[in-house]
């Protein structure tokens, strides 16, 4: 059976702002400059002033953020990156692009993010290797941020912010991506703020942080042509930086409505008794890149759902430690326990801003119309 309510839809925030966009392509088609030039530079520009840095570096994906913000840290061979394994692949990816090895802590089993309170037990275990913590503002809640950077200061590592999917979030009224050393951010055109294909920014207040990314991004080259270090190939282009213009411009708008459609989410499932909805720390403000809630009963619900034309997605069925390309060769600070219970519990329910009232409420009556095995098995 075909969908008609797609878990999301980039085509639908396409089409909410097509006029606009339509504009910055042809803008940019002819003006003639396509790598490097005023989109990206402005673009740069409106994306720091947004999050509340100094500097932006437009890179050409998330991965590729990541990697080059843990480069610009001097983070390489032999050192050890603290993160958690409930994320996308990216993540480690990156880490071990640099040379680097993750070093996995466990995750607060309410919000999915870095559990704050095993850092300390990894500094003592792993004294003097580790080199950064890269926590996860994962599904658009934030990590306990604050904390992080503090233990951070303690142990004098770099923190490197994962905001891949927490463009507007915040914590504690201040916007993640400005309490680390840098932030990485990715533009999947999936993402609350997402382009039209591949692309990514890397965030700081620190110059000669900003500097050396711009080196790196580019071969490593501060005159042109001569590479005074190794660098890569990562440029954000200039189409994609026209249409995140045009987009960014609508990010705050776009993120009160997936707000909005969490409430609801939350008002309507919070009864039911073969589902935990997602929660939200106090001091958190939440964009809801997805929204997650947990069922033992998952694949029943996922099938049901889906026969009814209503996709679902899990993020993600695996932790990376239990990756085929991972599996007994990364190193965790003790046991992952509810990383583990999470991934064989989570399902993201269709969650993008161009989602209609009525298509929620079709979403909602088939949730409270499914009845999950065991209960279902009481009551027969």
């Amino acid at each position: 059976m075909s969908l008609s309510i797609p878990q999301t839809s980039p085509l639908a925030n396409y089409l909410a702002h097509r006029e606009e966009i339509d504009q910055a392509i042809q803008r940019t088609l002819e003006s003639g400059q396509y790598i490097l030039g005023n989109e990206v530079a402005s673009f740069e520009n409106e994306f720091a002033s947004y999050v509340g840095v100094s500097q932006a570096v437009g890179v050409s994906s998330g991965t590729a953020a990541l990697y080059l913000a843990l480069r610009a840290c001097d983070i390489g061979p032999g050192d050890l990156v603290l993160t958690v394994s409930h994320t996308a692949v990216a993540t480690v990816a990156a880490i071990e692009l640099t040379g680097a090895s993750p070093l996995f802590v466990d995750i607060d089993p309410a919000t999915f993010t870095m559990d704050v309170e095993r850092l300390d037990d990894a500094f003592v275990k792993y004294r003097g290797a580790i080199k950064a913590i890269l926590p996860v503002h994962i599904y658009g809640h934030p990590a306990r941020i604050s904390e992080i950077v503090q233990i951070a200061a303690r142990h004098s590592v770099r923190v490197v912010e994962d905001c891949a999917q927490a463009h507007g979030a915040r914590w504690k009224d201040r916007m993640v991506g400005t309490f680390g050393d840098v932030a990485a951010y990715s533009f999947y055109p999936t993402k609350n703020l997402g382009a039209l294909g591949d692309g990514g920014a890397v965030v700081t207040n620190d110059e000669e942080l900003a500097r050396r990314l711009r080196s790196l991004r580019e071969y490593g080259w501060e005159q042109r042509y001569v590479s005074k270090t190794t660098g890569v190939n990562s440029r954000l282009d200039e189409l994609q930086a026209a249409i995140l213009r045009v987009k960014l411009r609508h990010l705050d708008e776009d993120n009160r409505r997936r707000i909005t459609i969490a409430e609801a989410y939350s008002n309507a499932l919070a009864g039911h008794e073969a589902l935990t909805i997602p929660q939200t720390l106090s001091q958190a403000t939440h964009v809801y890149h997805q929204y997650v809630v947990r069922t033992r009963s998952r694949e029943s619900l996922q099938t049901f759902l889906r026969d009814n034309g209503i996709g679902t997605a899990v993020h993600y069925p695996l932790p990376v430690h239990q990756q085929p390309a991972y599996a007994d060769r990364t190193r965790s600070t003790e046991s992952l326990r509810h990383t583990e219970a999470a991934a064989g519990e989570i399902l993201s329910l269709p969650m993008f801003p161009e989602l209609h009232p009525q298509q929620l409420q079709t979403v909602v009556d088939q949730i409270n119309a499914w009845r999950a095995p065991s209960l279902a098995a009481s009551l027969d």
